[in-house]
C-alpha cells in the first residue's frame, strides 16, 4: 500500500465519539473540502501500528456519501474495554485510492465499550483460638479472565488498601466465565486478603468489585 505525505488542508480534524446506543459506536469528524473518502483503522487499545505496517484488511474504506447517509461512522461494539480508532484521509492517484499519512491526535480517539465485571468475596473460617484460619475466595466473572490479570494480597492486622500494601501472590490458572470457588488458603489468624489487578491496564477492561 502506497502512503502519501499529508498537507495541512487535507487533515482530518475534530474526531469525536458519541454516546453508545444499543451496542453501537458512532464516530464523527470534520471532513476536509477535497477529501471524498477515508480509511478507518480500528485497533485494541495500546496496540496501534504505524501506517506502513498495516495490511489492507486492517483498514475499512468509508466514503463521504456513506458518512452523510449514516450520520457518521457506525460500528457494532463487539468488544469489552477500550478500543482505538484512527481516520486516514484518502485521495486519488492514477485512478487508485491513496491514503495520507496523518499522525497526531486530531484523527485519533479511544472509545470505551464498558467493562466486564469481576465480583469476588472472601470468607474466613477456623478455630477460635488457633494460630491459623482458612480463607476461601469465590469469584463471578462475566467473561473469561487470564490468571495474570489478578493477584491476591495478604496483610496482617487489617485489609490491604492496594497491591503493594502487603504480600502479593499470583493465581495459578485462568478464570472461566461464571461462578467459581478457589481452593482454601491457610493464613495467619490476623491476616486478611483482597484481590487487585496486577497492572492498571486491566482496569480498562474489567471492573473488580468486592462483595
Amino acid at each position: 500500500m502506497q502512503w502519501e505525505e499529508i498537507n495541512e488542508e487535507n487533515r482530518i480534524t475534530k474526531l469525536a465519539s458519541q454516546p453508545a446506543r444499543e451496542g453501537e459506536c458512532l464516530l464523527t469528524w470534520q471532513w476536509p473540502k477535497e477529501i471524498g473518502a477515508v480509511y478507518v483503522y480500528g485497533f485494541e487499545s495500546g496496540s496501534e501500528q504505524p501506517p506502513e505496517q498495516l495490511a489492507p484488511h486492517q483498514l475499512k474504506l468509508y466514503t463521504r456519501e456513506e458518512y452523510k447517509a449514516a450520520g457518521g461512522y457506525r460500528e457494532r461494539m463487539e468488544y469489552i474495554g477500550m478500543r482505538g480508532y484512527r481516520i486516514f484521509p484518502c485521495g486519488m492517484k492514477e485512478g487508485r485510492v491513496t491514503p495520507y499519512r496523518q499522525s497526531g491526535t486530531d484523527n485519533a480517539i479511544r472509545v470505551s465499550a464498558g467493562k466486564a465485571r469481576i465480583r469476588y468475596s472472601v470468607k474466613y473460617g477456623g478455630r477460635l483460638f488457633g494460630k491459623y484460619k482458612s480463607a476461601k475466595i469465590q469469584l463471578f466473572c462475566e467473561i473469561p479472565v487470564p490468571q495474570e490479570a489478578l493477584c491476591y494480597v495478604k496483610k496482617e492486622g487489617g485489609h490491604p488498601a492496594g497491591r503493594q500494601d502487603g504480600t502479593a501472590y499470583p493465581f495459578r490458572r485462568d478464570f472461566e466465565a461464571g461462578t467459581q470457588t478457589l481452593p482454601e488458603i491457610e493464613i495467619g489468624k490476623h491476616d486478611f486478603l483482597r484481590l487487585f489487578f496486577t497492572d492498571s491496564r486491566y482496569g480498562d477492561v474489567y471492573e473488580l468489585i468486592q462483595e
